[in-house]
């Protein structure tokens, strides 16, 4: 009997079918990895799964007894759990703490922190988790957090409320999207572990070459219809990669490029406390420069740096030969284009609609704005270009003015990034080509097809004189597009040497324990570094 049985699942909102008719079986102790490019129902899918929406039409089974529709609580009640791509931990907590946080009800006396210390370290050293229950969730690594997360799902609370069964399926969104290379075969070990136990795992994941290592099946969806199920070691990458956007994926090519001149300068930054110390790079037009890192290790800083958010305590930061200020007007009337990390707080403003993000940064220059009044008409052409050129989809009416109309904040998290990346890209009017490039993590989230195209894009505007500092945690990334590569380890950023000089178990070994940092603090020599 399945653990999982999807069953003529539809889901519609408006006039859009997110979900179309999806049947699906998952299988006690197997993994299946759910594919498809943004936008085609993954999200939605695994809402309903977890109750958050509620099916228009189909139902779930866990163990051949019907789930009740649109009810999270009945969910964990049937043993399903999931571990979001963005950890849900309370730093100022313990480890043991966070796992009995909502567990206990609130008119009872005491707690029963033996018998969850007995429940937590009897579920970790089953499945070969090791953490410490007492230890501070902020003095944790990444992949230390994440273990935790995994936990939180598969440690039965019966012991101490008698509610929720430990985990019988387990959702796991993007789940090394924030590892070190040494984590994810960390990560790896503990799915085999899970599995060995019977657990059944649902992976979702655009990172190709860990499906075809991780999973026993792979389901493939497709503007909200399952085109595809496959055992994984019948499926290649580029066939998957074809199922998932329905067309030949075409890889990036390279333009030729020359070394230009100095666009960026940072001298001996520190930004307190202890975000960025000493920190020194050049960055030149016609080169990308990439800077690796596990997340929270100063990478945020070092963008907000120069997005104009944040200002340097210490050293100089200048923008063609001049000292620029915090402020973030000055970096984009200085041609910077300006791609987030946080897409929902930073990238746009939910509640307006897709034409308004779309102009967000220069709704006041000449080109959208006449007397301090806004030219829609302009301006919604401007956005409709975007829409077109980045294939952004979710837009009800798509192509109308009602369409252009549509809340930014219903976009899928992929489709809501290709927006954004459209705005930076094309410049003022879609014209120029941006001085400085800052993109921070600019293809998390997005499908192999979106990826291919915003690399594409990233390259060109390299070699049309941009220059681009790229800061990524996907190593694939960076080794594609990179000329030189950096590595940031406790606010400490190493010389950026060529990519040549790197190699995989280097850039992580850096990455984890900050080995390559003894060069941070030497001025970058350029004509050295960009020699390869």
């Amino acid at each position: 009997m399945p653990a999982l049985k999807l069953i003529g699942i539809t889901k519609r909102f408006g006039s859009l079918v997110a979900v179309n008719d999806i049947s699906l079986d998952v299988a006690p102790g197997e993994v299946v990895a759910l594919l498809g490019e943004n936008g085609a129902g993954k999200s939605t899918l695994v809402s309903i799964l977890f109750g958050h929406y509620r099916a228009d039409a189909g139902r779930i089974e866990v163990d051949g007894v019907a789930l009740p529709p649109g009810n999270p609580k009945a969910a964990l009640a049937a043993g399903i759990a999931m571990v979001h791509q963005h950890f849900t931990l309370a730093d100022n907590l313990s480890v043991l703490d966070n796992l009995m946080l909502g567990t206990e009800p609130l008119w009872r006396w005491f707690s029963r922190r033996a018998q969850a210390r007995r429940s937590v370290v009897s579920t970790a050293q089953r499945y070969g988790l090791q953490v410490n229950p007492d230890a501070l969730v902020a003095d944790l690594s990444v992949g230390e957090r994440q273990r935790v997360e995994i936990l939180k799902a598969l440690v039965p609370s019966v012991e101490w409320q008698g509610t929720k069964p430990g985990a019988k399926i387990l959702i796991l969104d993007e789940p090394t999207a924030v590892l070190t290379p040494s984590e994810v075969e960390s990560l790896f070990a503990t799915l085999q572990q899970l599995v060995a136990q019977g657990l059944s795992v649902i992976f979702i994941s655009h990172k190709l070459d860990e499906v075809m290592r991780a999973s026993h099946r792979v389901a493939v969806l497709r503007g909200g219809k399952l085109v595809a199920v496959a055992p994984t070691h019948q499926s290649t990458r580029a066939s998957l990669a074809t199922l998932m956007v329905g067309r030949e994926i075409t890889p990036p090519t390279r333009p030729p490029t020359q070394q230009g001149k100095l666009v960026c300068a940072l001298r001996e930054v520190s930004v307190k406390p202890a975000l960025l110390k000493r920190v020194n790079l050049d960055l030149h037009a016609g080169e990308i420069v990439a800077v690796a890192g596990v997340a929270g290790n100063g990478q945020q800083a070092l963008a907000e740096l120069l997005f104009g958010l944040r200002a340097a305590d210490e050293g100089a930061v200048e923008l063609n030969g001049s000292a620029m200020p915090a402020h973030p007007q000055a970096w984009v009337r200085a041609n910077v284009a300006r791609i987030p990390e946080d897409r929902h707080a930073v990238g746009v403003v939910g509640d307006m609609a897709v034409w308004e993000n779309a102009v967000l940064e220069r709704y006041a220059t000449p080109t959208f704005a006449r007397f301090g009044v806004t030219q829609r008409g302009a301006a919604r052409a401007h956005a409709q270009s975007l829409i077109d050129r980045f294939d952004v989809r979710g837009i009800y009416g798509k192509g109308t003015a009602q369409g252009l109309s549509t809340p930014t904040r219903l976009l899928s998290g992929g489709n809501m990034q290709k927006l954004i990346l459209g705005r930076a890209l094309t410049g003022h009017g879609g014209a120029d080509t941006p001085s400085l490039i800052v993109a921070d993590q600019p293809t998390w989230g997005l499908d192999v097809g979106a990826v291919a195209f915003v690399h594409q894009q990233l390259l060109n505007a390299c070699a049309n004189g941009a220059a681009v500092l790229l800061i990524s945690e996907d190593l694939d990334e960076i080794f594609a597009l990179a000329d030189r590569v950096a590595v940031m380890h406790n606010g400490q950023l190493s010389e950026a040497l060529p990519t040549r000089k790197w190699t995989l178990a280097s850039i992580g070994l850096a990455m984890a324990s900050g080995q390559a940092t003894e060069q941070a603090h030497k001025p970058a020599n350029a004509e050295a570094s960009l020699a390869h």
